[in-house]
C-alpha cells in the first residue's frame, strides 16, 4: 500500500520475443503448456531437460525448438532474453531464477510464482486481440476472467470498435455445429458477432440469432425435410446479392457445411460471382450427436471403419449414388443422416446384403439438445421401435456393433 492506494504487484507488457532465445527448463506438463504460447510468438526455444513429456518430445522431432536432453547447468542461459524454470524440483527452479537474476533475465517460476522476476498471464485471442490477465498469484481468478472477456468479446456484449479492426468482406460459410449453440467454434461464433446479414438453416443453433445486434438481418433459408423449403438457387442469390451490397453475410448452417450440407454448391455460387468467401468448418453431427448419446463411431477391436451415408435418397432410386451391397458387407459403422423416413427400407436393404438382424442400432433425434431421444433395437427391430417411439427428424442413425457399447456403461453404472 502507497499513500492509502494499492499498489501493483506486476507491470504488465507484451514481449517481442520473434527470433529471441528462450530458455525452458523441465520437460513436464507445465513447459507443455507453455511452449505452444512461446513457439507462436517465434521465439527460439531452448529446452533443457532429461526427459519430456511426448508432445514435447513431438515439438523437439519436428524442429520446433531444440531439446537438450540434460540436466540444467550454469552458462544454459547464456544469450537468453527468458526464462522459465518448469521443473518439478524446487532447488533447480530456485537456482535456474537465481542465475537468470544475477544475467537481468526475467525469469518466470511455475512452482512459486511470487519468487520469480516474471509471471504468465491468463492469454486468449480474439479476432487479433490478445488479452492477458494478471491476478496477483490467483491463477484460477485470471483464467476465470480472460474466459469471461473472451465469451463476451465473441458475443458483442463487450464493443470492439478499435480503429485497426481489419475489415471483413463477403461470406462467411459457418458450421453452426449439432445444434447446441456451445458446440459453435470459437471462429465461427466471433464473425457471427460481426455479421450484418445471416442467412440460417432450420438446424443451425437458433439460440445464438438472440445474441445479434438489433441491426442485423436474419434470413431464414430453413429446409423442413419433406416440407417447405427455399431453393438453392434461392440461398445463393441472397448470399450474393447482401454481399456485393457490401454487407458481410454470415451463411449459418448446422453441423459441418460440407457434409451434406450443400456448402461447397454455395462456395462455388459466390466465386462465380466474385465473392470472397470465408470458410469455418463446424462441428458434424455425423459424429457428435452419437458421441453425446454415448455412442463411440469407433472403439478399438469393434470397428475400424467408419461410413457416413446419407437417406434423403432411398435404396433402389435412381438418383442413388450409394452402393448398398458394399456397405452391407461391412464390418465396422454406418452413420446414417436424413434417414428417419424410410429407416425400415435401409434395415431390410442392409440385412439382404449381409447385416446380420441382430446388429445393433441407434438412432439419437435432436442430438445435444435439452430434446434428445435415444432408441436402441436390433437392426431387424430398428424401424418399428423407431415408429413406435415417433422419432422424427433431425435425427441420426449408428448402424454397427458400436451402437451397443453403451450398454457396457449402463451395466456399469447399475
Amino acid at each position: 500500500m502507497l499513500n492509502g492506494m494499492p499498489q501493483d504487484q506486476h507491470y504488465l507488457a507484451g514481449l517481442q520475443l520473434a527470433g529471441r532465445r528462450v530458455v525452458v527448463v523441465g520437460g513436464g506438463t507445465v513447459a507443455q503448456r507453455r511452449l505452444p504460447r512461446l513457439l507462436s510468438a517465434g521465439a527460439a526455444v531452448e529446452l533443457v531437460a532429461p526427459h519430456t513429456t511426448p508432445s514435447v518430445q513431438a515439438l523437439a522431432d519436428s524442429g520446433e525448438l531444440v531439446w537438450h536432453p540434460r540436466l540444467y547447468r550454469a552458462g544454459d542461459l547464456d544469450g537468453a532474453w527468458y526464462v522459465l524454470a518448469c521443473t518439478d524440483d524446487a532447488s533447480v527452479n530456485a537456482a535456474v531464477c537465481a542465475d537468470a537474476e544475477r544475467a537481468r533475465i526475467f525469469c518466470v517460476r511455475a512452482d512459486a510464482g511470487a519468487r520469480g522476476t516474471a509471471v504468465t498471464p491468463a492469454t486468449g485471442y480474439h479476432d487479433g486481440l490478445l488479452v492477458g490477465v494478471l491476478s496477483g498469484g490467483v491463477p484460477r481468478r485470471s483464467a476465470a476472467v480472460r474466459d469471461a472477456v473472451l465469451d463476451a468479446l465473441s458475443s458483442g456484449s463487450v464493443s470492439d470498435v478499435g480503429a485497426d479492426k481489419p475489415t471483413v468482406e463477403g461470406v462467411a460459410l459457418v458450421g453452426g455445429g449439432p445444434g447446441d449453440p456451445e458446440l459453435i467454434t470459437v471462429r465461427g461464433r466471433r464473425l457471427l458477432a460481426r455479421a450484418d446479414v445471416v442467412v440460417v438453416d432450420r438446424l443451425a443453433p437458433r439460440e445464438l440469432l438472440d445474441e445479434l445486434a438489433d441491426h442485423v438481418e436474419v434470413i431464414d433459408a430453413a429446409k423442413i425435410p419433406y416440407g417447405r423449403a427455399a431453393a438453392q438457387e434461392a440461398i445463393n442469390s441472397a448470399l450474393v446479392e447482401h454481399a456485393r451490397a457490401g454487407r458481410f453475410v454470415v451463411r449459418l448452417k448446422g453441423g459441418d457445411p460440407y457434409l451434406f450440407g450443400r456448402g461447397f454448391e454455395e462456395v462455388l455460387a459466390c466465386a462465380e460471382a466474385g465473392v470472397p468467401v470465408t470458410v469455418v468448418p463446424g462441428v458434424t453431427s455425423a459424429f457428435s450427436v452419437p458421441a453425446a448419446a454415448e455412442v463411440p463411431v469407433t472403439h478399438r477391436g469393434v470397428a475400424h471403419e467408419v461410413v457416413v451415408v446419407s437417406g434423403h435418397v432411398p435404396p433402389g432410386d435412381e438418383r442413388s449414388l450409394v452402393d448398398w451391397e458394399a456397405l452391407g458387407r461391412l464390418r465396422g459403422t454406418v452413420v446414417l443422416l436424413m434417414g428417419v423416413e424410410h429407416i425400415g427400407l435401409f434395415a431390410d436393404t442392409l440385412i439382404e446384403a449381409g447385416r446380420p438382424g441382430d446388429t445393433p442400432v441407434a438412432v439419437i433425434q435432436e442430438g445435444t439438445l435439452r430434446t434428445q431421444r435415444v432408441v436402441r433395437a436390433p437392426l431387424a427391430d430398428i424401424a418399428d421401435a423407431a415408429a413406435d417411439a415417433g422419432i422424427r427428424p433431425p435425427a441420426v442413425t449408428v448402424i454397427g456393433p458400436v451402437a451397443g457399447l453403451a450398454e457396457r456403461t449402463a451395466a456399469t453404472r447399475g
